[in-house]
């Protein structure tokens, strides 16, 4: 599974952190790690600390809000994803037919007016 980050997709200049390039396998140890840090544990979540994960151009850190916030970028590299428990729930949802089966399907795992989305793409497409 790799993680990258994706300037000015579109001609709103529209921002993109991608998670890709995974099989069901991974998808399924990927929604494991988030359920068991952000919902049970109630932890930030550093996703270049896990092995399967190659951050590429830059580092994503999931942490619980009060607030959906989405993606910022608080450094060249560094960027936090904000959102409430209600919000990881959905987004813990949209990941499981991920874990079914191998797919080259892609889904955007929140829906909130931001600048960076947050792609989940097996193939990298969109």
């Amino acid at each position: 599974m790799q993680l990258d980050y994706i300037e000015k997709v579109n001609e709103y200049g529209d921002n993109l952190v991608r998670l890709y390039d995974f099989d069901h396998q991974q998808a399924i140890a990927f929604l494991d790690l988030l359920k068991k840090s952000l919902i049970t544990d109630k932890v930030q979540l550093d996703l270049s600390e896990h092995e399967f994960i190659v951050a590429r151009n830059c580092n994503l850190i999931l942490r619980l809000s009060d607030e959906d916030m989405g993606i910022t970028r608080p450094g060249r590299k560094k960027f936090f994803c904000d959102l409430t428990t209600e919000t990881y729930l959905k987004m813990i949802a949209l990941l499981e037919p991920f874990c079914e089966r191998d797919t080259t399907a892609h889904q955007y795992l929140y829906d909130i007016d931001s600048q960076t989305d947050f792609l989940f793409s097996p193939a990298g497409t969109w």
